[in-house]
């Protein structure tokens, strides 16, 4: 079964755009994700309405954020996404009048709303400023390996 890589794409564009702290085109973060500069603006669309993104038009024009990083959460981004489904696995639909369906279906609904919320909470936590801050660490850090190297 495919996963939806939709957040974590979305995610290391904007950790581009964080990086270029500059005016980004739909080309560039098409080529920075490997993708189609219309699924970028399709993507980004649905930030812009959120408010996390803004674009410009024109020579010198591109995705820029709309507010600092420090005010956007993994969460804004998420719900920008539409909330896209975090689990695959979900109830059985096979046998509903089945009282054992009901049994295993209850209890792994509840695990899963609770997993999900743990995962929400985290990304409620998580702004795009400490990403950025873990990706500036990483890069340092391999920097650092090539230059002894």
């Amino acid at each position: 079964m495919k996963k939806n890589s939709r957040l974590s794409a979305v995610l290391h564009a904007l950790m581009h755009m964080a990086e270029r702290d500059a005016p980004m085109t739909s080309d560039d973060l098409a080529l920075c994700l490997d993708t189609n500069a219309v699924v970028v603006r399709r993507t980004m669309a649905g930030l812009r309405d959120a408010g996390i993104v803004q674009s410009g038009r024109g020579h010198g024009g591109g995705w820029v954020f709309a507010r600092p990083l420090a005010e956007i959460s993994l969460l804004d981004i998420y719900h920008a996404l539409g909330e896209p489904i975090v689990f695959q696995i979900g109830p059985a639909t096979e046998s509903p009048g089945c009282v054992v369906e009901q049994s295993v279906n209850r209890v792994v609904g509840d695990a899963l709303k609770d997993a999900e919320a743990i995962l929400m909470a985290r990304f409620a936590q998580t702004r795009l400023s400490d990403l950025a801050a873990d990706f500036g660490a990483a890069a340092k850090a391999r920097r650092a390996l090539t230059d002894t190297g």
